[in-house]
């Protein structure tokens, strides 16, 4: 199986392909596969396409209705974003870390991430909305927009996802990665590249649509993962993990739309 510049593809249990579940009873060695991969007999039931799209459907579903109940709370003023927003990132990351290095999927987990993610990105899209009035909407329409653009790109073989391809796109999301570390320690040292201004600059503006760009492509790795992942049978199970692939690569994209919105319309 390819590399993958999402965490959440990059541990699974494989050398190889599924290798990883050769030790487990009722698997035998053969048929068609990627690396060696061990075939299920009839222990678990392999992945399926209605198992990926069910999966994503519900943890999707979870970041939605708790980032609306956040947004509408820190609209009303009945809360302020700071602790819900606090609490989130530490949430959100400290699951991520440990749906990331768990060997066995868990639905709970990955549901668990979901609601921080959607109370981080409630709060902060309630004060963007304070703002910018109806800036939610289009963010949340935009980031649909790419996602289903990327996916027709990908089932259309318009842009094949390539050996070369999944290299440029993880060293890609590498330099991205670290240009937004180095910008962060930067700026707790009174140090201001610009790179993240708040006002729509030439580079601001142009490292939101470079970041936004590496987002959508990212995608095109987590389809190919789970295809990959469908075709090989991998236990139906592991349909959790691509739909917090998936959901990783939705909060970057939404962020980074939300915060190319917010560029343009503050300065009217």
């Amino acid at each position: 199986m390819r590399s993958s510049s999402n965490p959440a593809f990059r541990n699974l249990p494989n050398t190889g392909g599924y290798a990883g579940f050769q030790t487990q009873p009722g698997y035998h060695q053969g048929g068609p596969g990627f690396g060696g991969y061990q075939q299920p007999v009839s222990q678990e039931r392999p992945m399926t396409v209605d198992d990926v799209v069910t999966k994503t459907a519900l943890t999707l579903g979870t970041a939605l209705v708790v980032g609306a109940i956040t947004a509408v709370l820190v609209l009303g003023g009945s809360i302020s974003p700071y602790p819900p927003m606090i609490i989130g990132l530490i949430a959100g990351l400290v699951l991520s870390l440990v749906v990331i290095f768990k060997r066995t999927p868990n639905p709970a987990l990955v549901l668990g991430y979901s609601a921080a993610e959607g109370l981080f990105l409630g709060a902060i899209t309630g004060v963007f909305e304070a703002f910018v009035p109806g800036i939610a909407i289009q963010a949340i329409l935009g980031t649909f927009l790419v996602f289903g653009a990327m996916l027709v790109v990908y089932k259309t073989g318009a842009v094949k996802v390539t050996p070369r391809l999944t290299k440029w796109i993880i060293g890609a999301t590498a330099g991205a990665a670290g240009l937004i570390l180095v910008n962060l320690v930067l700026s707790l040292f009174g140090v201001d590249l610009g790179l993240r201004s708040n006002e729509a600059t030439p580079l601001a503006v142009g490292i939101s649509l470079l970041f936004i760009g590496i987002a959508a492509f990212n995608f095109l790795l987590d389809f190919d993962q789970a295809d990959q992942m469908i075709r090989q049978g991998t236990p139906a199970k592991y349909a959790w993990y691509v739909a917090f692939g998936l959901m990783t690569t939705l909060v970057w994209l939404y962020l980074e739309i939300l915060r190319l919105l917010y560029m343009f319309q503050s300065s009217d």
